[in-house]
């Protein structure tokens, strides 16, 4: 991995983390294009750049990290259980799933789910528009269906945001409920993969590249909130849905 490698990872990482496109099947997908072999170094290097992004959540809403929203980030705390329990029992389980056809697939069976889910969704039926508002019950259902997103190519962003849009969000809460939901996942499973592998990770060899590719993401991440959000006021989640599948088969396409 060069540095120019990095660069174009990192601008990667800060479009799709937020998105509900799958930035570790994007990652998967450009390593590969890249030249870049998907060893447990590199695979760790990807949850660094994606933990840059997620601190662009906190550029996006510092008012949030503070005490006075103890009440919140307990119910984020509560959706982030499932999928820290979950996760943590079947981690080999879910390392055997990262190859292509598997992501493929799930592009294409998360686009359908978009599709299906704006085809009954009545935004004028969810009511909660607020993440303050967001109850103790409808943070588990959301945390629950983020579970999916342990599937290489399911989306992180997209499990949490169907699963908020099911429980009666409207579609700028479900996204702005899963940007805050995305920095306890991000944090542990970022701080897992530094005790296993700080010593390559901080090695001169990689190290530069480190720096390089953390900084882009956090950038391009926080600008690509901003525009996520500006994008869900005027439209829906068919255009991913619909990205999702012809992305998918494209990839059925080339790597079969």
């Amino acid at each position: 991995m060069n540095i120019c490698d990095s660069i174009i990872l990192g601008i990667i990482e800060g479009i799709t983390e937020f998105l509900p496109i799958s930035s570790t099947g994007h990652l998967i997908v450009a390593s590969e294009f890249l030249g870049i072999d998907q060893n447990s170094v590199t695979k760790a290097y990807e949850v660094i750049i994606q933990f840059a992004a997620i601190l662009a959540v906190i550029l996006n809403y510092p008012s949030k990290f503070s005490f006075k929203h103890i009440d919140l980030w307990t119910k984020i705390f509560i959706s982030f259980l499932p999928i820290a329990i979950i996760g943590f029992i079947f981690s080999s389980q879910v390392k055997a799933m990262f190859n292509f056809q598997i992501v493929a697939i799930m592009f294409i069976v998360g686009g359908i789910v978009f599709l299906i889910v704006e085809k009954f969704y009545d935004e004028s039926k969810h009511i909660t528009s607020d993440v303050e508002d967001v109850t103790y019950k409808q943070a588990l259902y959301i945390g629950l269906a983020q579970i999916f997103a342990l599937i290489p190519g399911t989306s992180r962003a997209g499990s949490s945001i169907i699963g908020a849009m099911l429980v009666g969000l409207n579609r700028k809460a479900s996204a702005e409920f899963s940007f805050l939901l995305a920095f306890p996942v991000m944090c542990a499973t970022t701080a897992y993969d530094l005790l296993k592998h700080y010593k390559e990770l901080f090695s001169d060899a990689i190290f530069l590249n480190l720096v390089i590719g953390f900084i882009v993401s956090f950038f391009v991440a926080f600008l690509a909130i901003k525009l996520f959000l500006k994008f869900l006021e005027n439209f829906t989640f068919v255009a991913f849905g619909i990205y999702r599948i012809v992305f998918g088969v494209l990839l059925l396409i080339i790597f079969n």
